[in-house]
């Protein structure tokens, strides 16, 4: 996720570079073109492109807005899963004895395995030496791991409700929080398997080069230059709204701009150790890029 005290241009100039030096030689030409005499005689009322700046400005406004959308629900869905976390541990170190404190502890470890195997899974990433250590200790394999680790949840839960005393309702409370973090799972997994429809970007793109491509032929044919310049900077800055669109709208693609999985693991580890009485845990690392993962 970017971060406000410092965010690197660059990296976004590298993410449209491409599209630029297309777009520029495409202006280039068409500008070129227009200087022809027999394309000269070709003269357009600048109200036809700005027509159509206005259709591919709309539907801009609909993907920027469609792309934001997805990238909040991720994060208000992680959000949810660093409470429900914390609501989890604190059920079970209430609902417990303090002598069950080894169970307190094999859900504590879990809950925070599962938040960082739930990040990679996403990312598509291997998992890392941390979570591989735990499943190899436990024997835990499955096609879906953080789905076996709440499984692992609800089997532990199962087996210790009626030597730790734990009433129906008490019972009911753990088991709701449980479901409440497979919810927040099924959400993360439906934003990272449904893509945006490809096609729609193939729309924008054309419009995009349609209209650079007549804009040309509404301009005053006096200045070669100015009309190129025009010519490549405002298709440009459609091409940088898109390229906006499109870095926001998969939010686990382990990008600058992907929810911060990690860091909100790291922080659930941090305050689930404190909250079981563990001593001397590390603080979180300050970050010093300008973004966090």
């Amino acid at each position: 996720m970017l971060l406000n005290k410092r965010i690197s241009v660059w990296y976004f100039l590298r993410e449209i570079k491409t599209q630029m030096l297309f777009i520029g030689i495409f202006a280039v030409v068409i500008g070129l073109l227009d200087m022809l005499p027999w394309f000269q005689k070709i003269s357009l009322p600048l109200n036809i492109p700005a027509l159509l700046g206005t259709a591919v400005s709309l539907l801009l406004a609909f993907r920027t807005s469609q792309s934001y959308e997805r990238w909040w629900e991720a994060r208000t869905v992680w959000g949810a899963i660093v409470n429900d976390s914390r609501s989890l541990i604190r059920l079970v170190v209430q609902f417990l004895p303090e002598s069950e404190d080894k169970i307190i502890k094999d859900f504590a470890e879990r809950q925070i395995i599962w938040t960082y195997a739930l990040g990679e899974s996403l990312r598509k990433q291997p998992f890392s030496e941390k979570v591989l250590q735990y499943l190899g200790k436990n024997n835990i394999s499955a096609a879906n791991i953080p789905n076996a680790l709440l499984d692992a949840h609800s089997r532990q839960l199962k087996e210790i409700a009626e030597p730790a005393g734990l009433t129906g309702f008490q019972q009911m409370q753990l088991n709701d929080m449980i479901t409440r973090l497979c919810d927040s799972m099924g959400k993360c997994e439906r934003l990272k398997n449904t893509v945006f429809p490809r096609s729609y970007s193939v729309l924008v793109h054309i419009l995009i080069y349609v209209f650079a491509a007549i804009l040309p032929f509404g301009l005053d044919d006096s200045e070669l230059m100015v009309e190129i310049g025009v010519t490549f900077l405002i298709p440009v800055v459609f091409i940088s709204i898109e390229k906006t669109s499109i870095l926001m709208q998969d939010p686990f693609e382990n990008k600058p701009v992907d929810t911060p999985v990690t860091s909100l693991a790291q922080t659930i580890e941090i305050n689930i150790r404190q909250m079981i009485g563990e001593q001397n845990v590390p603080a979180k690392k300050e970050n010093t890029s300008y973004y966090e993962m």
